[in-house]
């Protein structure tokens, strides 16, 4: 997957770039694993704004991806490679043998017309997934379930992938995207190789306006506001925020607190907390 840069007919093409789409084989999604979803622009059922800054995206419909990879055929083969406007990975549709057709997180270096399967007897090859306990020492994985059955849940962004580096008892240790060392327990399932579109993170959208096609409207500091909108706000001209520390909107702590519960019940399965 390469980038595609823009001359400069514009200021909004001068430093614009994006992913070439050149490894994509179709770009008509299949019907049957479509829907269609409302846009709530960060509203509620009561049209309360719960979450700021969401709103104007272009029109879209959301695709059915099996998380899980199983209660189907074990066996399928790759018909296509699709764009998903909902995420920044790529989709693979599959057809298995039975005659059902899936979508599942494109893996890098997946092809059309190659061939994937599902349990712990798969070989170890790009795409197949396996049990935790069923995959060597080393390899890299995405797609990970962290409780059994309901899917997986990690490493599922573009370019992302986990390193499974210890195996002992009923949990194999993973090492995430994010850093962190945990554990998880071996019978859950993960999808062997990295998430493909790897160029994604070098994008750069050039242009206010097509940040505005992803939904993603305008932030504006809190220091500029006045004080009923946020406690930052207020003062003449220029001034700091008059507090010894940042504060969100509802006067939360701000700004490197962390928000994870200290007594939550999975910690004790974190070795190694994750990195800034």
């Amino acid at each position: 997957m390469a980038i595609r840069l823009y001359r400069a007919y514009s200021p909004g093409t001068r430093s614009r770039s994006s992913v070439s789409f050149n490894d994509l084989t179709t770009n008509k999604p299949e019907k049957s694993l479509v829907y269609g979803k409302k846009a709530c622009s960060g509203r509620n059922n009561r049209g309360l704004i719960t979450l700021k800054g969401r709103g104007g995206a272009h029109k879209r419909k959301h695709r059915i991806i099996d998380f899980k990879r199983k209660g189907v055929a074990t066996s399928a083969n790759v018909a296509s490679i699709k764009y998903d406007p909902n995420r920044n990975a790529h989709i693979a549709l599959l057809h298995y043998k039975d005659g059902t057709k899936k979508y599942i997180l494109c893996p890098r270096s997946l092809k059309v017309g190659m061939g994937i399967e599902t349990g712990e007897n798969a070989p170890i090859q790009i795409g197949n997934s396996l049990p935790l306990y069923a995959i060597p020492l080393g390899s890299t994985v995405h797609n990970v379930e962290l409780t059994l059955g309901k899917g997986g849940q990690l490493a599922r962004a573009a370019g992302t992938y986990a390193q499974l580096i210890a195996k002992e008892g009923d949990f194999v240790t993973l090492k995430l995207p994010s850093n962190e060392v945990r554990l998880v327990f071996n019978k859950c399932y993960a999808t062997l190789g990295q998430v493909g579109n790897v160029e994604f993170a070098n994008i750069t959208l050039g242009k206010a306006g097509r940040k505005r096609w992803l939904g993603k409207r305008p932030k504006v500091r809190g220091v500029v506001k006045n004080p009923i909108d946020h406690p930052h706000g207020g003062g003449e001209g220029r001034s700091p925020i008059g507090r010894a520390k940042p504060v969100t909107p509802w006067g939360k702590p701000a700004l490197g607190i962390k928000t994870r519960k200290a007594t939550k019940s999975s910690s004790r399965y974190i070795l190694r907390g994750r990195s800034k």
